[in-house]
């Protein structure tokens, strides 16, 4: 098992170090660049960005601007906004919060519903349930995610008026109930496409299970139904799920950017393309690389835990 998370560890570290030095060049070689900001400055002179320029060290060639930057990432340093020169650490952690509530409630009802629908699918296969969770889950993977936030806005905010259309709370209230009832579209949304991967996966494997001699077996011996299904097929079928939980991190955090967008979140997603808009690129490589660590660590659990349940991996 050591052996195991060793090699996950490096590989991880490598697939990070590829993700900073993609992300830092495509930064840095955009148009405009890190100085078009300031170009943009009233009065501003070439001279003036010259010396702007060689005071935040972007007269130097670009690898060696890269290994500074790489170096002081290790040591803790992850730079200064050029908005407010506040500490790039600090700003992402001030929205850090909102997104992981934003994810960690997505994902639970993502879990929880397509789970579900994917067993009662397999359980039931070809009924009017089954053909209406695929052609549910069709066009849930068809339609745009912004799409979703716009219309649940347009009917459960402006219609309806049951819901806030967006932001995470109402200023001047801080209740649990205010939270929550703000939470309620965001997180169906985000995790709308997610039910559908889910759902589908889950379907797939739990007919794989069932059709296994060992099911037979438990049938035969004449145990019931709902006991074969929970205790053989279901806690079989979800070890590949595992696995899938980990690789749906990206999609969760790409969904989280355009639904932060939709509904005003106070997230990183919606940082991050506040900060593309205003050229601080030491917050979006700091946004980049933490994205990165979570998914990265994300994996790494869910493979971990796959080795623990299934020793033939870990063995393998």
């Amino acid at each position: 098992m050591l052996s195991y998370l060793l090699h996950r560890l490096w590989q991880s570290l490598v697939l990070l170090l590829l993700v900073s030095v993609i992300g830092f060049a495509i930064l840095n070689l955009a148009p405009g660049g890190p100085l078009s900001q300031y170009a943009l400055t009233p009065g501003m002179t070439r001279e003036a960005l010259d010396r702007i320029a060689h005071q935040m060290g972007l007269d130097r060639p670009l690898p060696i601007q890269y290994l500074d930057w790489i170096w002081r990432l290790l040591q803790g340093d992850w730079g200064k906004s050029y908005r407010d020169q506040r500490p790039v650490l600090e700003i992402i952690s001030g929205h850090l919060f909102a997104t992981l509530l934003l994810m960690v409630s997505s994902t639970v009802i993502s879990i929880l519903i397509g789970t579900w629908i994917g067993i009662k699918g397999a359980t039931s296969r070809y009924s009017i349930f089954d053909y209406a969770a695929t052609v549910g889950a069709m066009i849930a993977l068809s339609i745009p995610t912004f799409w979703f936030g716009l219309v649940a806005i347009y009917v459960f905010s402006l219609k309806l008026r049951w819901l806030p259309a967006g932001n995470m709370y109402t200023i001047g209230n801080g209740s649990f109930y205010d939270y929550a009832i703000h939470l309620v579209m965001p997180s169906l949304v985000l995790a709308l496409v997610n039910i559908a991967v889910w759902s589908r996966y889950m379907r797939t494997a739990t007919l794989d299970v069932i059709n296994q001699d060992f099911v037979r077996t438990a049938r035969a011996k004449g145990l019931k139904p709902n006991r074969v299904l929970m205790k053989h097929v279901v806690g079989n079928a979800l070890l590949p799920m595992i696995t899938l939980a980990g690789l749906q991190l990206p999609t969760i955090l790409g969904g989280a950017l355009v639904t932060e967008t939709v509904f005003t979140w106070p997230g990183m997603g919606r940082l991050f393309l506040d900060s593309l808009g205003y050229h601080d690129y030491p917050v979006v490589m700091g946004l980049l690389m933490f994205s990165a660590i979570l998914v990265l660590l994300g994996s790494l659990i869910a493979d971990l835990l796959v080795a623990f349940v299934d020793p033939r991996i870990r063995l393998g």
